[in-house]
């Protein structure tokens, strides 16, 4: 590939087809996550990481290898490798004496970090040490957010909305039964936010609806808030905006109830409804009247004369 005034020209049909998945589309694709670990990390640390990272396969990339960077002070050697690996989210452990067991979350905007918000890991229980099945690779998992704060607290507003960005997996039209097995669930409560994974049961209930049960299978968190990050208003908003063409247009006189019924407004000109067309039946016939008998003694009316 060459680069001529900051334009990459391909040179092969594979640098082509390289450059052409890269370029900006109309409908994005999965976002794909890069999970490293900073210069100083505990075991703690190391395992959630793979934990993390088996929740989240096949879309992340797992760097093995120790990055010397802080995040918060300088976000250069991420944007870096978010334009090497084509990622938009990232997690970032550390550990330290000041901040033990540290974990940051974020997602970058046209390679550059939108935000980032940091955690500490007060109690981890890994994937390993809960003894139970677990669910299959790549399952779309059902987020569950419990707690006042999500829904008041900016941070934790934005926090939410990373978490969803983060685990959500790929879009689909439809979802059968079977499919609903895996629930990711976060409370916050007491200044603390607290992960659960869950895999659902389908047990028999006597009836058509199946009885649901939850059983844990891990990995379990406490996390605690730390540092925050956020981006401003304008450039969130900014980060939101989609393309004119995927707007849906409005239909005039076109709306749904409730219910979810498609209602629609006929306009109409004034009818003369004396010119209606009414069904035909024999109990609306027009029945003549009875006829009189002519009386041969009745008298003539007179004429009067009229002389010309």
């Amino acid at each position: 590939m060459t680069q001529l005034d900051g334009i990459v020209k391909p040179k092969t049909q594979r640098s082509k087809r390289f450059l052409e998945g890269r370029a900006p589309k109309l409908t994005e694709g999965v976002k794909t996550a890069m999970i490293m670990k900073g210069g100083n990390s505990s075991l703690t640390v190391t395992q959630a990481l793979k934990d993390i990272y088996s929740l989240k396969k096949p879309n992340a990339v797992l760097y093995k290898k120790k990055n010397i960077t802080r995040p918060f002070e300088d976000s250069t050697s991420l944007e870096f490798f978010s334009k090497k690996s084509d990622c938009s989210l990232f997690l970032f452990g550390s550990h330290n004496k000041k901040r033990p067991n540290n974990l940051v979350f974020g997602r970058l905007f046209d390679f550059h970090v939108l935000d980032m918000i940091e955690v500490g890991i007060e109690k981890f229980v890994s994937l390993s040490e809960i003894k139970t099945s677990k669910c299959p690779e790549g399952t779309k998992p059902m987020l569950v957010f419990a707690g006042e704060a999500f829904d008041t607290d900016n941070e934790h507003k934005r926090l939410k909305s990373l978490f969803i960005d983060f685990f959500r997996g790929p879009a689909v039209t439809a979802v059968r039964l079977a499919g609903l097995e895996h629930v990711l669930h976060f409370t916050a409560l007491e200044g603390k936010i607290y992960m659960r994974s869950y895999r659902s049961l389908l047990k028999k209930s006597g009836c058509r609806t199946p009885r649901i049960e939850l059983e844990e299978i891990g990995p379990s968190f406490d996390l605690v808030l730390r540092r925050t990050h956020l981006a401003s208003d304008d450039l969130f908003k900014l980060s939101h905006r989609r393309p004119k063409t995927l707007k849906i247009r409005k239909k005039k006189n076109i709306s749904r109830d409730a219910f979810g019924t498609k209602l629609g407004r006929v306009h109409m000109q004034k009818q003369d409804l004396s010119k209606l067309q009414t069904r035909k039946m024999k109990g609306l016939r027009k029945r003549r009247g009875p006829t009189v008998a002519e009386d041969p003694d009745a008298q003539a009316p007179k004429v009067a004369k009229v002389e010309g």
